[in-house]
């Protein structure tokens, strides 16, 4: 399919004194990793592709870090019928603007997948369960066919989860009871499946001396995402591909060979755009035509080309920015207002961005260096808030409750989530403003400059002088 939009090229830069270009794959296969492709290379394992850059600074001065590392949680046990392998770790509270609220920990395997609908946190993992959470203590489980949960999307009472065998699982929450979850079919159906293959007109080449039916991923599910009406429904695969399937009838309407390289992420967009990122290093724009059998995607433009993996793709909220995060660190975004034209790039990370998200005016991404920045957009730029540190291992996947809370009653926060290979699930509060230049009133009867809880062994530290806070644990 011919591009017939101005592509834009070359963009990214490497560091000249770059580290040699295994080092970061090398470090996905030493913590077990297979979510991203970085190459077809290597017998499916994260290859070559991606550059690990030395240290940057961001393009705006950070506001405040956050770094609740090693905090002295509260264990709590969590009965299941199935002999949960999870455990909750309660913190103190705290009137920290920005910080770990407490976690969720698995006794083996990594976190792939998250995905928070009202007070709900869906949790996809190594294993055959997703488990549904709720005021941090397991709520609900059910269970698949395949292990590996890559992606979970929720529309409405449906749930939708892609696996590494390149299937996608329909769920359906019981209306009488919330927490029972009932598997109402897979895509493609077995009916679609079975009609295909009586056709031979059905069957493309995916790989040599191999033929599948065209309704059909022949590799892992990356990502998943829903139309702006949630009518359709768009998975991404490591076979190069996206499909497009209508939800009301569960039929596949289209598959489009996209890529030349594996598809790490999908997100359906504005103006009928479909937004797609491969590990061949490319962003690219699809448009969608409405027929009347089902739709038709052109390619419409190609907005990055680079040597390193594209890892992960978000749109904000007011559907005005596209964010793409990279396996060189950086995150670039365009701007819906100006064309899509590039509106700048991110810097925070030292090792690939693996995960984005996006609520409010903020924007957080995940990276294998396992923090993660929290940036606010301001204008036409981004100002970086803070810091997130306390995980142990990469960050792969990214949740945020919906719903404000406010503190003091001019301050909004969010409540986050963030899924990594170090088997936690980590739970932050994260504000949208900077913080305070000195403690709340309630705190002032403390001393100004330093409040020392006992109880808790937590030093907070504040300074007049600059808006910077530190948590230390």
């Amino acid at each position: 399919m011919n591009n017939s939009g101005t592509g834009y090229h070359n963009m990214m830069v490497a560091d000249s004194d770059a580290l040699r270009r295994q080092t970061f794959g090398n470090l996905l296969q030493s913590e077990g990793d297979d979510s991203f492709r970085f190459s077809n290379t290597s017998d499916n394992s994260p290859g070559s592709r991606d550059r690990q850059s030395t240290p940057r600074t961001s393009v705006t001065s950070s506001t405040y870090s956050s770094s609740p590392l090693d905090q002295s949680p509260r264990s709590l046990s969590i009965p299941s019928a199935d002999q949960s392998p999870w455990s909750s770790e309660l913190l103190p509270e705290s009137y920290a603007y920005t910080g770990l609220v407490g976690s969720l920990v698995r006794e083996e395997g990594h976190i792939y997948s998250l995905a928070a609908s009202g007070d709900l946190l869906y949790t996809g993992s190594e294993s055959k369960n997703i488990r549904v959470w709720k005021n941090q203590k397991e709520f609900s489980s059910f269970k698949s066919n395949s292990g590996l949960v890559k992606a979970i999307v929720i529309a409405d009472e449906l749930i939708f989860s892609g696996h590494q065998d390149g299937k996608i699982r329909i769920w359906k929450v019981s209306r009488k009871d919330p927490s029972l979850h009932k598997r109402i079919g897979a895509l493609p159906t077995f009916k679609a499946k079975v009609k295909s293959s009586l056709n031979p007109s059905n069957y493309v080449e995916v790989k040599k001396h191999r033929n599948a039916i065209w309704i059909k991923h022949t590799d892992a599910i990356s990502c998943l995402s829903l139309s702006e009406d949630k009518s359709l429904l768009y998975s991404a695969s490591w076979d190069r591909t996206f499909k497009v399937w209508r939800i009301s009838d569960s039929k596949c309407l289209e598959s489009i060979n996209s890529h030349d390289d594996a598809v790490n992420s999908i997100v359906a967009g504005f103006d009928g755009l479909v937004f797609t990122g491969s590990a061949d290093g490319s962003v690219k724009v699809w448009r969608r035509q409405t027929e009347e059998k089902g739709t038709k995607h052109i390619l419409s433009q190609t907005l990055l080309k680079q040597e390193c993996a594209v890892t992960a793709l978000a749109i904000n909220p007011s559907a005005t920015v596209l964010y793409c995060g990279s396996s060189d660190g950086q995150v670039n975004f365009w701007e819906r207002d100006k064309f899509l034209s590039h509106g700048g790039v991110l810097r925070g990370h030292k090792l690939a961005v693996l995960c984005l998200a996006t609520v409010g005016n903020l924007v957080l991404s995940g990276s294998a260096d396992n923090n993660i920045c929290v940036w606010r957009k301001e204008g036409g730029g981004h100002v970086s808030l803070s810091v997130l540190i306390g995980h142990r291992g990469p960050v792969k996947c990214l949740a945020i409750e919906e719903k404000e809370t406010h503190w003091q009653g001019d301050d909004t926060q969010y409540i986050v989530y963030s899924g990594s290979t170090d088997k936690s699930v980590k739970i932050w509060r994260v504000a949208a403003q900077a913080p305070p230049t000195e403690p709340p009133p309630a705190q002032q009867h403390q001393h100004q400059h330093q409040q020392v809880d006992t109880k808790h062994g937590r030093v907070s530290l504040w300074s007049r002088a600059s808006p910077l806070k530190i948590v230390i644990g």
